[in-house]
């Protein structure tokens, strides 16, 4: 009879994760009006703030294989980004660094001096502009496929950007929505941006983790220039996958990432680099 019990509550618990709506969840979802922006959020679980960041295109449900593992240790923070998802957007202009300077401004709402960050995609890149442009705000950062350029896209696959430049141009025959609006300014931001220089990584003071796929659209290569820029960094490329790692490897990287965030960042120096 025990371990019927057990079952059935397992069985409850795990279904009542799978029937949550995160990014449009009624009972966690808020918004905050940050300059330009009404910025729509949602929180979960308790303990050390956790603030993930989702890429180009997304929103609050591209975690959904973090969210129920992280919240069961921290207090996760996620929002849609400027001109994604329920967040409402009605600038002309839209740039990776406004996204991060928003982030901060979010964490500065919820009264959060700092808070561990995890970005994916232009997720990582929103996570390296706020840990270079607001330092004190992030404990310790972990991104999975950022790019510092619009370059190692363009050098990797041309086809995406041609695919991109062919959908701008389309975009521009059609009649002018506040749709149309969003859309040109998300795809002109993903063909013309970021330009974070090395400089700018010197700036990140705090431990970071950097994540990429062997067949990842960014090239592993890039993913090593990123940490190798960065003071105080690991870099973790994983074989056989892509860009989409915290999916197709959802346990890993949850698991890896959660271990990184938990123990003080290590130096391996002089001799102890031969053991």
């Amino acid at each position: 009879m025990k371990y019927v019990l057990i079952f059935l509550l397992f069985y409850h618990v795990t279904w009542s994760q799978k029937k949550v709506a995160f990014g449009n969840n009624p009972k966690a979802g808020k918004y905050v009006p940050i300059p330009g922006v009404q910025m729509y959020y949602e929180v979960y679980g308790h303990g050390q703030p956790l603030l993930m960041i989702h890429g180009n295109g997304g929103s609050i449900k591209d975690f959904e294989n973090q969210i129920p593992f992280f919240s069961r240790f921290y207090r996760v923070i996620l929002a849609d980004n400027r001109s994604h998802g329920k967040s409402i957007d009605t600038q002309d202009s839209l740039s990776y660094e406004m996204m991060a300077d928003d982030f901060a401004a979010l964490l500065n709402h919820l009264h959060i001096d700092s808070a561990n960050v995890i970005g994916w995609s232009d997720g990582g890149v929103n996570g390296l502009l706020l840990a270079s442009r607001h330092p004190s705000k992030v404990r310790k950062l972990a991104i999975s496929g950022a790019n510092l350029t619009p370059e190692p896209v363009q050098s990797t696959d041309a086809w995406v950007v041609e695919n991109e430049y062919h959908f701008i141009d389309s975009l521009n025959h059609l009649p002018v929505t506040q749709e149309h609006k969003r859309l040109l300014k998300l795809h002109h931001m993903l063909v013309e941006q970021p330009h974070i220089s090395h400089a700018v990584l010197a700036k990140i003071q705090c431990p970071t983790l950097v994540i990429g796929g062997d067949h990842d659209v960014i090239l592993p290569r890039h993913t090593l220039e990123i940490a190798e820029n960065i003071p105080q960094s690991y870099v973790w490329i994983l074989p056989n996958s892509g860009h989409s790692t915290p999916v197709y490897y959802k346990h890993q990287f949850n698991q890896t990432v959660h271990e990184f965030l938990k123990h003080p960042f290590r130096k391996i120096e002089k001799h102890a680099k031969f053991f």
